[in-house]
């Protein structure tokens, strides 16, 4: 199944897209694509459903975060090895963990606000991990079991704040709009291989990421359990895995974001994201 929500921020209604691409309207059973709705029975639930009877959303629409009520979005840096030897980092020994605040979750599409006196705002395609059923200390053998479904993640990056200000790299990770996910919730069982993904990031036309996430240095089933040692994981918790190469901080000389610009983003079997940047209020 492809999960969506749609409409009106903070309004937004919950929706799957049909065999001809079409969004239809789950309200009628579900309240939101969030907590409960995520564990694997609530799926199971949707998956039986005849979407073709579901009443048919008429578009345009916008569309909202895939995954709502977020409790936990946590991010994985320096997990591709090839993005770590362009911006000069050394391949990690465990996984490096920091957060984005929830606050920074945006539709797919929506506009990026470049903050008042950012001078270096980056960008990163990421596969998003949403959790499903929850535990702690999870078994790596399952995972996988774990995992609801995946998403598109531009993790937009203030690279000053996050390097060069002091203290964690989270000042610099959470600004408001930093953090689009979708457009669209694929499950589990339609992804095959998490680590045979492309992923690829264009900035006004111009290619600047196009990786795979079999160069992960920590897999998906990796990343769940280790997350899981320091944190309770519950459903509709996103896990960011990393970037590849390809960011404007590894270029030579680098270059970073400006209000005006159009940037696509999209991986393999989870959809494209498309926003437009601006100067933030």
């Amino acid at each position: 199944m492809k999960l969506v929500r749609f409409g009106d921020k903070g309004v937004e209604r919950p929706g799957a897209i049909d065999a001809d691409g079409n969004i239809r309207d789950l309200s009628g059973h579900v309240a939101d694509i969030s907590g409960a709705a995520l564990l694997p029975d609530a799926l199971r639930r949707l998956a039986g459903l005849d979407l073709a009877t579901l009443p048919l959303v008429p578009g345009p629409v916008r569309l909202g975060a895939c995954v709502g009520g977020v409790g936990k979005f946590v991010c994985v840096g320096m997990n591709y090895a090839d993005h770590a030897a362009e911006t000069g980092a050394p391949i990690p020994a465990e996984p490096i963990l920091f957060a984005k605040w929830t606050s920074a979750i945006a539709g797919p599409d929506d506009d990026v606000p470049i903050p008042r006196d950012s001078r270096k705002t980056d960008w990163e395609v990421e596969l998003g991990v949403v959790i499903g059923q929850g535990g702690v200390a999870i078994d790596p053998a399952h995972a996988l079991d774990h995992v609801a479904g995946y998403c598109v993640v531009n993790d937009l990056s203030e690279r000053e704040w996050q390097l060069e200000r002091g203290g964690s790299w989270d000042k610099g990770k959470g600004c408001d709009g930093f953090g689009p996910l979708g457009p669209w919730l694929v499950t589990r069982d339609e992804i095959a291989d998490p680590q045979a993904l492309r992923l690829w990031l264009e900035v006004d036309g111009v290619r600047r990421q196009d990786g795979s996430t079999a160069t992960m240095i920590f897999d998906v089933r990796t990343l769940v359990s280790y997350c899981s040692r320091f944190m309770s994981l519950q459903p509709g918790d996103v896990i960011s895995t990393g970037t590849p190469p390809g960011v404007g901080l590894g270029l030579k000389p680098p270059v970073y974001l400006r209000p005006g610009q159009t940037i696509r983003l999209g991986i393999d079997g989870l959809g494209q994201q498309t926003q437009r940047t601006i100067a933030a209020s």
